[in-house]
């Protein structure tokens, strides 16, 4: 008898002291984003070629400056040629400066260089991490007539969190034009 008192008494004060934990709220789900991968299209202009993702709408303004538009993530590649006429160190510098201008958001930006001696096209690649306005900004170059910079800009305010998935999706298609580009 005494041991069903002791047990019941046991079970009693365990009950009685677990009534005082606190609940955790569970953590708020986020959706997890995936994009298709598109097959590659030619782009050309009479100043180079290139590949870009079918599911890009590209915009073209004039042959100077267009866009690759992405209406699924709100968002696009921005791109502006230019040719060079001995300002290719100022090209360079605007290029770098621009991309540096988003430091003032950013939690760090990667550069990334890309040297393709083959295809004569030389450049960086700059990965902002962060809440800034761009989320990827680029230049190549063959060094003596063309320059083409382009830059990844989302049409909602940045929250780096909720859009590193496309953020990461659109770089990897400017990695696919740096790498597919030839200079005509």
């Amino acid at each position: 008898m005494r041991c069903k008192i002791s047990v019941l008494l046991f079970v009693f004060i365990v009950l009685l002291g677990s009534c005082n934990d606190q609940p955790i709220p569970k953590p708020k789900a986020q959706m997890r984003l995936e994009y298709p991968q598109g097959a590659s299209s030619p782009l050309e202009t009479e100043n180079f070629r290139f590949d870009y993702n079918e599911l890009a709408t590209p915009n073209l303004d004039s042959e100077t400056a267009f866009s690759l538009e992405y209406p699924e993530m709100k968002g696009a590649i921005f791109l502006s040629y230019k040719k060079i006429d001995g300002n290719l160190e100022k090209l360079i510098v605007d290029a770098k400066r621009l991309s540096y201008e988003h430091a003032v958001k950013a939690d760090n930006i990667v550069e990334q260089p890309y040297v393709n001696p083959d295809k004569q096209v030389y450049g960086a690649l700059f990965e902002v991490q962060g809440n800034a306005a761009s989320q990827s900004q680029f230049f190549v170059t063959d060094s003596t007539e063309h320059f083409l910079t382009g830059s990844v800009y989302f049409y909602v305010k940045p929250n780096y969190d909720s859009i590193l998935p496309a953020a990461a999706y659109l770089q990897n298609d400017i990695r696919r034009i740096i790498e597919t580009l030839e200079w005509k």
